[in-house]
């Protein structure tokens, strides 16, 4: 996401269902002809067909009626009618519910531990002897990213353009200067800031109600893990050119240690492992705690300047580069492996060719440069206007524009910058960070990430609180690696990672 992060569990769990790319063949995969039904593209297409898609909604909604105008201007370039059925929360649960009932959906959003479990019941089409109608979608995402929708050398998915790590550690300028301080640089004086922020009235309310930092569970510490050169908890990366599990990395145990430090001296908000939705972001801009790891299009938002600025004029939040620790100079981790998103279409919607070759025009076209423009920022003239040759958003786009038509991804760059500020955006895509590996992996027989990733969570906030003290740490790792079989995972990752030539 993108999406980032430290111990957030959703986000890791997806991680580790990742589905290896490109294994069973080496290579890219490629076009053919495997006497298929001939789909015939379509120029002008005369009968309108109906297209259901099922894909994530990131917590947003569509416009209504006449405002939906993406699918009003997309309805009336491809003769269709574009249906939009979205995925909340429980998504993974609506669509395998939808797949499991043959109430198929004609084009589906899938992690890639659904595409990895869909094709081994036989119910995604085999894209790859399709990519000759799938030229334009295939050249516009890049064929690193059409890795990423492969199972068994075969293409099951289209994945999403990369994005971008939108996360640093921000901090409250104003606060720094009115104590005296420095954006902090190492893992010392960061404890150093934070416990001023906490014991120096840094909003000179003379109240005691104020903390250094403030996060979303343990993602909190996501910058000091990686100051200790480990990566978020579950993942894999490299380490002089060899596979390294984040909690085999020695340097982990050192981490826990300092997150405990922080921890002892009272300058971490007390509820961050309750911290649900916003609520991390909201006390950071009511002024309760003075840091935060968060992404820039949240806290350069004018939704968010306006709130915390309602609170304190003089507020001025900045991103911090990455702390130099023992294990380097990284701030977080980034998986290099895995899509902003990816879309698969049912085996079932091969009965109909008219269906399909409509779908394939879909993709193609907002692969285009006219369709991604339209999907990316809405109408020109209407949404977006361009000015001294960058794109300026108007105030209707945010009434009549979703990103959930971005089927494909976008330009990535030009799409932030004409919404945040540039500075910021180029600040996150400069922060170095670990690159992780999970993405490419596929989940062994016998392990079960959920149940996994549960125990390790609640362990880790153990250890972090001192429930449970790190001279058990190792005792921890014995019961991981048996009674929840995660030695599987880490030599299968050893072993993927080897087959793909990404490790020695």
């Amino acid at each position: 996401m993108n999406k980032k992060l430290l111990l957030t569990v959703g986000s890791i769990t997806i991680s580790l269902g990742a589905v290896l790319a490109g294994c069973g063949g080496g290579g890219n995969p490629a076009a053919g002809d495997s006497g298929i039904p001939p789909v015939q593209p379509t120029d002008k297409p005369a009968e309108k067909v109906k297209i259901e898609i099922m894909t994530d909604s990131g917590g947003s909604k569509l416009p209504e009626g006449e405002n939906n105008r993406v699918k009003i201007k997309l309805d009336e370039k491809l003769n269709t009618d574009i249906q939009m059925t979205l995925l909340g929360g429980d998504g993974g649960n609506q669509l395998n519910l939808r797949m499991a009932s043959a109430d198929y959906p004609d084009l589906i959003a899938v992690s890639r531990l659904q595409m990895q479990e869909y094709v081994k019941k036989g119910l995604l089409l085999d894209l790859t002897p399709y990519m000759g109608k799938l030229e334009q979608a295939r050249t516009f995402i890049g064929e690193d990213s059409l890795r990423k929708g492969t199972v068994d050398g075969k293409i099951y998915a289209l994945a999403k353009k990369p994005s971008i790590s939108f996360y640093n550690l921000w901090i409250r300028k104003d606060w720094l200067d009115k104590l005296g301080l420095q954006i902090p640089a190492t893992l010392d004086e960061l404890l150093a800031v934070a416990k001023a922020f906490t014991e120096k009235d840094p909003d000179g309310n003379g109240k005691a109600d104020t903390y250094g930092i403030t996060g979303q569970k343990l993602s909190t510490f996501d910058p000091i893990l990686s100051a200790y050169g480990v990566g978020v908890p579950d993942s894999f990366y490299l380490k002089n050119g060899k596979v390294m599990n984040s909690l085999v990395d020695p340097g982990m145990k050192e981490a826990l240690a300092f997150i405990k430090g922080m921890i002892d001296a009272g300058v971490v908000d007390p509820d961050i492992l309750a911290n649900t939705g916003t609520q991390h972001e909201k006390k950071a801009f009511q002024g309760k705690a003075g840091m935060i790891w968060h992404g820039f299009p949240r806290m350069t938002s004018p939704t968010a300047v306006n709130e915390y600025k309602a609170v304190n004029p003089n507020a001025e939040w900045v991103q911090v580069p990455a702390l130099k620790g023992p294990g380097g100079q990284f701030a977080g981790s980034w998986d290099v492996g895995t899509a902003p998103g990816m879309h698969a279409i049912p085996k079932a919607v091969e009965k109909d060719p008219v269906k399909l070759q409509r779908i394939f025009d879909l993709l193609n076209y907002v692969a285009s440069p006219e369709g991604n423009t339209l999907v990316a920022h809405g109408e020109e003239g209407r949404h977006w206007n361009r000015e001294n040759g960058k794109i300026v958003r108007t105030e209707l786009r945010a009434k009549e524009h979703a990103f959930m038509y971005q089927l494909l991804g976008r330009e990535e760059m030009e799409y932030l910058e004409s919404g945040y500020p540039k500075a910021a955006i180029e600040f996150s895509a400069k922060t170095p960070r670990i690159d992780i590996y999970n993405g490419y992996l596929y989940l062994p027989d016998g392990y079960n990430p959920a149940d996994a990733y549960r125990f390790m969570e609640e362990e880790i906030a153990k250890f972090a609180y001192g429930k449970r003290p790190l001279s058990e740490y190792d005792h921890f790792l014995e019961r991981l690696q048996t009674t929840f079989k995660y030695k599987l995972m880490i030599d299968s990752a050893e072993k993927q990672l080897k087959e793909l030539g990404i490790a020695k």
